[in-house]
């Protein structure tokens, strides 16, 4: 069976969410205390409710409770995203991700019991940091604060290498798990698989060896 979701607060952030699940037909219930917000997401989301979810017996009647997964994307009122964590922690959710404003909102909603919090711009702004600095980082996503996982496209220093002769993992502590070639991706390659120039590699390690990784070899 398909997971159901809900999304509370349809800002920018929880709207783009809405129409994610959407667009891969999952169920998605929508919920924003502002009519026009609900509706513009009415013809989108599975279910489009206005509602206060500051109110326990609100969520109560919704069946809140019965989904799998909550995502609060409350903007700028951290009250009513603390409150609303609150609520669906003490009404039985099982899974509750959060939009936090900043490290300090995070502290409390990690203390009152949500699963996972969530920087959008922030992380945002990493991502395009990381891809400024190097002309060879397609991709970057966050792990943690110290580790990554980067696209990095092959340059001619790589080209005709082996994994074995670049030995990266013990020189750079850093692990290729994939390989992107064309429309091919290379799980778990061998040791003697040869890079080519406009490979990509999947890399996942600490952001202080990937970085040194780039230096001395893509630079």
């Amino acid at each position: 069976m398909n997971k159901e979701f809900v999304v509370i607060g349809l800002g920018r952030f929880g709207g783009s969410i809405v129409r994610s699940l959407a667009d891969q037909d999952l169920e998605v219930m929508a919920i924003d205390k502002e009519e026009d917000r609900v509706n513009e997401f009415a013809s989108i989301a599975s279910h489009a409710v206005v509602a206060d979810t500051t109110d326990e017996s609100v969520l109560k009647s919704l069946g809140i409770r019965n989904f799998d997964h909550v995502i609060v994307a409350i903007g700028d009122d951290i009250q009513s995203s603390i409150l609303t964590t609150l609520m669906l922690k003490e009404i039985g959710v099982n899974k509750i991700t959060v939009k936090a404003q900043n490290d300090y909102h995070e502290k409390v909603l990690r203390k009152i019991g949500a699963n996972h919090v969530v920087h959008p711009e922030r992380d945002m702004g990493r991502r395009i940091a990381h891809n400024i600095v190097s002309n060879n980082v397609l991709d970057y996503l966050e792990l943690s604060e110290e580790h990554s996982i980067v696209e990095i496209a092959a340059n001619d220093r790589l080209d005709g290498n082996s994994l074995i002769d670049l030995d990266i993992r013990a020189k750079y502590g850093i692990n290729i798990v994939a390989i992107k070639r064309g429309k091919d991706i290379l799980v778990s390659p061998q040791a003697d698989e040869k890079i080519a120039t406009g490979d990509v590699l999947i890399v996942i390690g600490a952001d202080t060896d990937i970085t040194r990784f780039e230096k001395k070899l893509l630079y």
